[in-house]
């Protein structure tokens, strides 16, 4: 399994090899051994596992929990294709405001980790794609908060008739999020 930093701080992409024969496929799409030498930590404590079914053109995001404790989230696809997007909204990181994407599909068995304070969306670039989420906290509604997929000041490649849904579509822009004091901190 290959790991990779992604260009926002303590993102990672895992990517573990495919073997095929005749007979078809064998992967194991999550190893211990490779994650705690990447991220410098076992596996957060799962408290819920869901998933996203999203028909082409379909944005989610950008998503994030209020912090603390916050959520960390190890995110595969595994129906479809989606092109999937982290952004750092943790106010003073070297890195607020950058962010990064993988294309994760049933094919590739690609991985990602994101930490609690980063944000999280995704594009649907095929019908019935399925996002799996393995998250360190069960959903809580009022700690849910969202940044507009669309800020310009973000500059996510995300088509401007993306289907969204009403919470993402009045979501605040990143810099009224952090005017408003909705951003998490760094130091948290």
């Amino acid at each position: 399994m290959k790991a990779r930093e992604l260009a926002v701080g303590g993102a990672w992409e895992f990517e573990p090899e495919v073997f095929t024969d005749d007979r078809g496929l064998f992967v194991s799409q999550f190893q211990e051994s490779v994650y705690v030498e990447a991220v410098g930590a076992p596996l957060f404590a799962v408290a819920q596992a869901s998933s996203s079914v999203s028909r082409r053109g379909v944005a989610r995001g950008v998503h994030y929990a209020r912090t603390s404790p916050g959520c960390a989230k190890y995110v595969h696809c595994s129906r479809g294709r989606v092109l999937d997007f982290v952004v750092d909204l943790r106010v003073g990181s070297p890195t607020f405001g950058a962010w990064d994407s993988v294309e994760l599909s049933a094919d590739s068995f690609r991985a990602v980790h994101i930490p609690a304070g980063l944000g999280h969306a995704f594009l649907a670039l095929e019908d019935d794609s399925t996002v799996c989420y393995l998250m360190s906290r069960g959903y809580q509604p009022d700690d849910e908060l969202a940044v507009s997929l669309l800020d310009p000041d973000l500059a996510l490649p995300m088509p401007a008739d993306a289907v969204q849904s009403q919470r993402d579509l009045v979501a605040p822009t990143l810099d009224k999020a952090r005017a408003a004091g909705l951003l998490p901190a760094y130091s948290a």
